[in-house]
């Protein structure tokens, strides 16, 4: 049966829907022995599939996993120097992704999956999955300075230099701190270094970010570097409210300075 390109390489544990797109466009998807392009279907039982030369592997069984990430490890598969990886805590034999962006210096809730279908749900700003965090910023925000996050701050992009309006997000106080204040922030949308530049652009610098929620899956109590697989209805609640825009939970436990 044919399917698009990049549904079989998401399939096969490639990435998201969305990674695996950039791959073909990238020039390194053959289907028998010419270029791909995006858009093309094929059918594994009938054409052969290659992926930097090598023979596009059959499906994997789906994978999910739930890694609390700690500060200093990077959210990708490949390395980065001598930093470790969320992949080198969870060992695996699964060709697994990191579901969204948790950079070097944050922590919390990351999901690894081998599912490129519900990677791509997850991640894609239509769906409007929730991401909630707990955000430690440097002293006492004024109430300005919280609705402007609300309604959305104008970023410049790094990339390509236009200014970008954040979508609008829940942003409240969840405690106090020494020198600072714990803000409870959930967002639809995941922008590189988002929360950061938003918190800078406002005058309130993050000292601190920790991930606690994406869409209905919750940190709970996991210490930083460990790791659990999802149960059936979590996958199962995952899914729903990847596909509805639907996760909002009671509020988390905010942490300790």
């Amino acid at each position: 049966m044919e399917e698009r390109l990049q549904k079989l390489l998401a399939q096969a544990g490639h990435g998201s829907r969305r990674a695996c797109e950039a791959l073909i466009e990238q020039g390194r998807v053959q289907v028998n022995g010419r270029r791909a392009v995006l858009g093309q279907k094929a059918d594994p039982a009938r054409d052969t599939i290659t992926l930097d030369g090598e023979p596009l592997a059959r499906p994997e069984k789906p994978t999910y996993i739930l890694l609390h990430k700690p500060r200093g490890v990077v959210s990708s598969r490949e390395p980065q120097g001598d930093r470790p990886t969320v992949i080198d805590l969870v060992p695996v034999a699964a060709r697994l992704y990191p579901v969204g962006r948790l950079d070097l210096d944050s922590e919390g809730l990351v999901l690894l999956t081998n599912d490129g279908e519900l990677a791509n749900t997850l991640t894609h700003p239509r769906y409007n999955v929730e991401k909630e965090y707990r955000v430690l910023v440097r002293g006492e925000p004024e109430a300005e300075q919280l609705q402007a996050w609300r309604r959305g701050v104008v970023l410049e992009d790094r990339a390509t230099g236009a200014r970008v309006r954040t979508r609008p997000a829940d942003v409240t106080r969840a405690a106090a701190a020494r020198g600072g204040t714990w803000l409870r922030v959930v967002m639809r949308e995941g922008r590189k270094h988002e929360i950061r530049n938003i918190g800078a652009t406002l005058g309130l610098p993050v000292e601190r970010l920790l991930r606690v929620r994406l869409g209905t899956l919750t940190l709970g109590g996991l210490r930083p570097g460990e790791w659990r697989e999802l149960t059936k209805k979590e996958i199962g609640d995952l899914k729903k409210a990847a596909q509805t825009g639907a996760g909002r939970l009671k509020t988390a436990r905010t942490p300790k300075r």
